[in-house]
C-alpha cells in the first residue's frame, strides 16, 4: 500500500466474480468507485488501483452460484478477511479501512523471556480487570490504555504474575440473540475480524479518530506491559466467526466463499463442532493460511508472546471432521520461525464427536488441564462433602497425587509436566470463591432460566447455599480457597490464575457471566481484610513458586535415573514411612508428604516438602528423615488465616500437628 493507491487480494474458489467497492467517506451512503478484482489459477482475486489509498473505506460484493451452501448475495458489502482496520457505518455495519498510519515507535523494548517453567498466567478480562479500578484515571477504565497505567501495572507486578492471557481482544460484536434480548456478549467469543483489535476496548478519543489509533493504543499497551517484564498472551476464537448459524448475518466469509470456509454435511448443513452456528473448515489450506496470517500478524506486527487457541480441538479436524494430533495446521504454528518461538496454549476440546482431546497435541503446545481442574476440586471439595454425608471420602489420595506432580499419565514423556496448564477456575464457571459457596449454578440473570452454563461444578458451600454469616462456615470457605490456590501455585506444570480469584472475588453463583457487562463481573478493588490475607498468601505462593524450582520440573523424572530439570519425588505417609500402595488407595488415609528435589541444571539446588491431609479431622505428622536432609523450616500452612512472620524450624523424625483439610509447605535444609 502506496499514497498511490494499492492491491487488495481475496481468497474465493466459488465466486463467479468479486468487486471492490470504494466508499467516499467513511459516512457515505453511496460507493464512489467500484473495481472488478480478477481471478487467477488458485482462486486468488486481486485488482491494483489508485483509489485504494491509506484512509480508504472499502467493501467486497460477491457474486456466484445460487445453490451448494450460502448462496451469493451480490448486494451485500462484504469485510475484507484481511483488512488491517474496521469502521463503522452510520447504519451500523461494517466497512474495512486503509491504515493511514501503520508505523509504531516501539522504543527498542523487547518481548521478556520467561522460561516457561517460571511462567505464571493471569487469565483477565480488558475491561473486567479496569473498569473499577480507583487509581484508573476514569477516562481510561475498561480500556487498553487502562491496562497499560501504572496503577494496573503495579498490580500485577506486584502479584508477581509473569504473563497476562486476555480474553478476546479480536474485534468482535454480539450475537444477535443477545442483541434482541438487550444484553451484550461480554466475553468475546463471536470473533467479527482477525486482524483488528476490538474498538470497544480503546478510549473515547482513540475510537474518534479510527482504526490506527485504536492499533496505536493497543500497541501502546503491549509495550508498557513489555517494559514491566510482562508478557501478553491472546485467546483468540479461529474456530468459528460471528456469521453464527446459516440464517445469520453474512458480514464476510460466508458471503465470498461459504463452501470452502464453513463446514458441512453431506446435505449441504453447517457441521458445527463448535456449538456456536457454524465451524470454520481448517482441514482447507485457505483457512489454514487466514489464521497463520492472523497470528503472525499480532505476533511480529504486535508483538504479542502467545495465544491460547479457542476449541482447539476443532482446528485440528481433518476433512473429514476427525481429529488428528498431526494436523497440517497444528505443525504449522509449531514450526514458524515466528510462531514457534510463542506460547501455543490448547484448549484441547470442542462439543463434537470425539471432542475431548487432552494430552494428544503435538510437542510445542500446553493445553489446559480439566483433569487437574476437576481433581483438585473434588479432593478439597466435593470429596469432603462426600465424608460428611456418608462418614467417608469417595477415593484416597492417589489421584490427587497425580496431578499434583505433572499430571505424567496424560502428558506424553517427550512433552513433560509444562505441557500442562494448570487451573482450578477459568472465565467459564465458578469464581473460586463461589466454588466453596454454591453447590449450584445462579444463572438466572442471563435470561436463559438457568438452564445454561454447566451444572459439573465440583463444588460445595459447606453447609448453606450462597453467602453466610456464620464463622465456622465463612472460615472452611476460606481454608478451601488457600487449599486450592496451594495446590494451584505448588504444582508441576504452567499454573494459570483467574483475575479475582486471589483475594476471593465472588460472581454470586452466576457460572456462565458471558453477557454480563457490569459490577457482577468487574473486579472490585475495595477489599474486605480477610479478602486482604488472601492476596498476600496468593502473593506469597507465587514468590514461593519463583524461589523453588522443586516444583516446577521442566521434565518428567525416571525411577533410578538423574534427570536433568526434572524432580526426585520421595513419597511418605503419615508416620514418616514410605508410602504403601493403601495409603495411596485407602479412603481414610488421605494424608501424604511429598519431598521433591531439583535436578539442577541452570538453578542450584533445592529441595522442599509438602504435607497434604485431606480429612475434616486432625493429624500428627511424622517429618520424614531422609539421607541428606537436616531439617526443615515452614514457609506456608494453608490452615492459617494471614501469613505468619516467624519461620517455625523442625527435625526429621519431628511430630507435627496438621490441621483439618490443609496443607503445608516447607524448605528442606542440608544436613551439617
Amino acid at each position: 500500500m502506496t499514497p498511490a493507491g494499492g492491491e487488495i487480494r481475496v481468497a474465493s474458489a466459488t465466486a463467479a466474480s468479486i468487486d471492490l467497492v470504494v466508499w467516499d467517506g467513511p459516512d457515505a451512503g453511496h460507493p464512489g468507485h467500484r473495481v472488478p478484482l480478477a481471478r487467477d489459477a488458485h482462486g486468488v482475486w486481486s485488482a491494483r488501483t489508485h483509489v485504494l489509498r491509506p484512509g480508504a473505506h472499502y467493501t467486497l460484493r460477491a457474486d456466484g452460484p445460487r445453490e451448494g451452501g450460502a448462496p451469493f448475495d451480490p448486494a451485500l458489502d462484504l469485510l475484507d478477511p484481511y483488512a488491517r482496520g474496521l469502521a463503522r457505518t452510520p447504519g451500523g455495519g461494517w466497512r474495512a479501512r486503509v491504515p493511514a498510519d501503520d508505523a509504531f515507535d516501539w522504543g527498542g523494548v523487547e518481548r521478556p523471556s520467561i522460561p516457561l517453567d517460571h511462567v505464571v498466567l493471569y487469565e483477565a478480562h480488558v475491561r473486567g480487570l479496569t473498569m473499577l479500578h480507583p487509581g484508573i484515571p476514569e477516562e481510561l477504565r475498561g480500556t487498553y490504555a487502562g491496562l497499560a497505567s501504572d496503577a494496573a501495572i503495579e498490580y500485577l507486578t506486584g502479584l508477581g504474575v509473569t504473563t497476562v492471557e486476555l480474553l478476546p481482544v479480536h474485534q468482535f460484536v454480539s450475537e444477535r440473540r443477545l442483541q434482541e434480548q438487550g444484553r451484550v456478549n461480554y466475553w468475546g467469543y463471536n470473533t467479527l475480524h482477525f486482524f483488528t483489535p476490538h474498538d470497544g476496548y480503546a478510549t473515547r478519543s482513540a475510537r474518534r479518530e479510527g482504526a490506527d489509533a485504536v492499533l496505536r493504543e493497543f500497541r501502546g499497551m503491549v509495550r508498557r506491559l513489555h517494559e514491566a517484564g510482562l508478557q501478553v498472551v491472546l485467546d483468540v476464537v479461529y474456530n468459528h466467526t460471528a456469521e453464527e448459524g446459516q440464517d445469520g448475518p453474512t458480514t464476510s466469509l460466508r458471503g465470498l466463499d461459504d463452501v470452502t470456509y464453513y463446514r458441512h454435511d453431506a446435505q449441504g448443513h453447517y457441521l458445527d463442532t463448535t456449538g456456536c452456528g457454524n465451524t470454520l473448515d481448517a482441514s482447507q489450506p485457505v483457512v489454514q493460511r487466514l489464521v497463520l496470517d492472523s497470528m503472525r500478524y499480532w505476533a511480529s506486527e504486535a508483538h504479542v508472546d502467545g495465544f491460547r487457541l479457542d476449541l482447539a480441538a476443532t482446528l485440528a479436524r481433518d476433512a473429514d471432521a476427525r481429529f488428528d494430533p498431526a494436523h497440517a495446521l497444528l505443525t504449522a504454528m509449531r514450526d514458524d520461525p515466528v510462531l514457534g518461538e510463542r506460547l501455543l496454549i490448547a484448549e484441547p476440546w470442542d462439543v463434537g464427536p470425539g471432542g475431548w482431546q487432552v494430552g494428544r497435541f503435538p510437542a510445542g503446545f500446553s493445553e489446559w488441564n480439566d483433569g487437574f481442574r476437576d481433581r483438585m476440586r473434588d479432593f478439597w471439595l466435593t470429596d469432603v462433602a462426600a465424608a460428611r454425608a456418608r462418614g467417608v471420602a469417595p477415593v484416597g489420595i492417589g489421584p490427587m497425587a497425580r496431578r499434583l506432580t505433572g499430571s505424567a499419565h496424560v502428558f506424553s514423556e517427550e512433552r513433560g509436566p509444562l505441557a500442562s496448564i494448570n487451573f482450578v477456575t477459568a472465565h467459564d464457571g465458578f469464581t473460586m470463591a463461589d466454588l466453596t459457596a454454591y453447590d449450584v449454578k445462579h444463572n438466572e440473570g442471563n435470561g436463559e432460566d438457568n438452564r445454561d452454563g454447566t451444572d459439573a461444578n465440583h463444588s460445595y458451600n459447606h453447609g448453606v447455599e450462597g453467602p453466610s454469616d456464620d464463622p465456622a462456615i465463612t472460615a472452611v470457605r476460606r481454608k478451601a480457597m488457600r487449599n486450592l490456590l496451594g495446590t494451584l501455585l505448588l504444582s508441576a506444570g504452567v499454573p494459570m490464575l483467574t483475575a479475582g480469584d486471589e483475594f476471593g472475588r465472588s460472581q454470586r453463583g452466576n457460572n456462565n457471566a458471558y453477557c454480563q457487562d457490569g459490577e457482577l463481573t468487574w473486579l472490585r478493588w475495595e477489599r474486605e481484610p480477610w479478602q486482604e490475607d488472601l492476596l498476600a498468601i496468593t502473593r506469597h505462593l507465587i514468590r514461593m513458586r519463583r524461589e523453588n524450582p522443586a516444583v516446577r520440573p521442566v521434565r518428567y523424572g525416571r525411577w533410578g535415573e538423574t534427570v536433568p530439570s526434572a524432580t526426585q519425588m520421595d513419597w511418605y505417609n503419615k508416620e514418616g514411612l514410605a508410602m504403601t500402595l493403601e495409603d495411596w488407595d485407602s479412603p481414610v488415609e488421605r494424608t501424604l508428604q511429598y519431598l521433591a528435589a531439583s535436578t539442577p541444571e541452570f538453578e542450584p539446588f533445592n529441595r522442599i516438602l509438602l504435607v497434604v491431609h485431606g480429612l475434616e479431622e486432625g493429624v500428627t505428622v511424622t517429618l520424614p528423615e531422609h539421607e541428606g536432609v537436616g531439617g526443615y523450616t515452614l514457609l506456608w500452612d494453608s490452615a492459617r488465616d494471614a501469613l505468619d512472620p516467624d519461620q517455625l524450624e523442625f527435625g526429621p523424625g519431628s511430630d507435627l500437628v496438621v490441621a483439618p483439610t490443609s496443607m503445608q509447605l516447607f524448605r528442606a535444609h542440608p544436613a551439617p
